[in-house]
């Protein structure tokens, strides 16, 4: 019966990791058709508190929710193999477009517009966010503030810093506002795992960058770059492009444009955009790095959920904790803004006909409302007609 339950965990996972295009957004609504509505393992009142959950937790939203029904559903392993199926198969396709990258097999036509779908890509998540995220002057104005910060100190920690005093903010401005009552979650474990997961999220956290100097090796390098920045990202995969770049790019483990069109090419696969992860490790250090970077970006993400749901009906019924939450994500939103300037469109666009091709794509996911996956193949094709043509 265990192991029935297991499969069946895995292989609609896996589903969901083959079909699911178009964002964080666009997967909490394939995962309500498949678990809510088909599968019925758990109802929309439910799925909404672990939706809620995992918005309120840095890291990629859309796996978070994977887990915790997954770990609702078969426990710790349950959660593991829910994760398995939703990202494998875009970890093995960017690890894929990663190796043809470093062997210089992939033609720089194709680079283009790989880079150039990224500006589309970028500015149509940052339309899409702002309308729920900043609703109101206030947490607009958090939102630019964050984003000239973000551009003056362009830094993992200045991030950090940035994000952590868009939360006093949110919850000085909006700690007065009453939330709805939760029911309870029922788990085949309790708060001391609970517990252990939470300390070791930070002890990882802390650890981690005291003991990088003295183990002078690239596989733990990567592990500690790529936990702390999925530590860290609030507002879902978009997000982590520029904490990444600037880890690693100044790093010197690969140049802006190598960066940028791994971003391009995550947007044509299915599955999160953390699978990103899966062509940066490929590219820094071959399988073994991909498999560390992978591991280490997903690792809070377990962690954090097996930490927050045995507590979550005490967390979600404080008005501060959800105060907090809308300066985080109003800031969310500036860096967000930050990015589409700083790496995206000044890697990407240089000459009058890379804009053209931008807004064409910003046009056919907005407007005509196609599926993002679709805008990549066909921006992709365009990039490389304009540089055969143009050059």
């Amino acid at each position: 019966m265990r192991m029935t339950r297991y499969w069946e965990i895995l292989k609609a996972s896996t589903k969901l990791g083959l079909t699911s295009f178009g964002g964080p957004a666009a997967h909490i609504g394939y995962f309500r058709d498949e678990y809510v509505r088909k599968k019925k393992w758990l109802d929309d009142k439910m799925y909404a508190d672990l939706v809620a959950l995992c918005q309120f937790l840095p890291g990629p939203a859309s796996s978070q929710v994977g887990i915790a029904i997954g770990l609702l559903r078969g426990g710790l392993l349950g959660g593991l193999l829910s994760w398995i199926g939703f990202t494998l198969p875009s970890v093995l396709l960017l690890m894929a477009f990663a190796y043809f990258m470093s062997t210089a097999a992939f033609d720089i036509g194709w680079l283009k517009g790989l880079k150039i779908v990224a500006v589309a890509v970028v500015a149509h998540a940052l339309l899409g966010m702002s309308k729920t995220l900043t609703p109101d002057r206030k947490r607009i104005t958090i939102a630019v503030l964050a984003a000239i910060a973000t551009l003056l100190i362009p830094t993992a920690i200045g991030q950090i810093v940035i994000i952590l005093l868009a939360g006093l903010v949110g919850y000085y401005s909006y700690r007065k506002e009453k939330t709805g009552v939760v029911g309870d979650l029922t788990l085949s474990f309790g708060k001391r795992t609970g517990l252990v997961a939470w300390m070791a999220f930070f002890g990882l956290l802390i650890a981690l960058p005291i003991l990088r100097p003295l183990w002078n090796q690239s596989s733990f390098a990567i592990f500690d770059i790529f936990y702390r920045v999925g530590s860290i990202v609030f507002g879902g995969g978009h997000v982590v492009l520029p904490m990444l770049e600037r880890e690693i790019v100044p790093g010197g483990w690969m140049d802006a444009e190598t960066f940028i069109a791994g971003y391009g090419a995550a947007q044509a696969v299915p599955g999160p955009l953390f699978t990103l992860s899966g062509y940066l490790g490929q590219y820094m250090n071959g399988t073994a790095g991909a498999v560390v970077a992978v591991a280490a970006m997903f690792l809070p993400s377990f962690l954090l959920v097996i930490g927050a749901l045995p507590f979550w009906t005490v967390i979600r019924s404080k008005p501060g904790i959800q105060a907090a939450l809308k300066g985080v994500n109003a800031a969310v939103v500036g860096i967000l803004l930050a990015a589409l300037y700083n790496p995206v469109f000044t890697s990407s666009i240089h000459k009058p006909i890379d804009f053209a091709i931008a807004l064409a794509a910003f046009a056919l996911l907005v407007h005509y409302k196609l599926s993002p996956w679709i805008v990549v193949i066909v921006t992709t094709v365009l990039g490389a007609a304009a540089f055969g043509m143009f050059g």
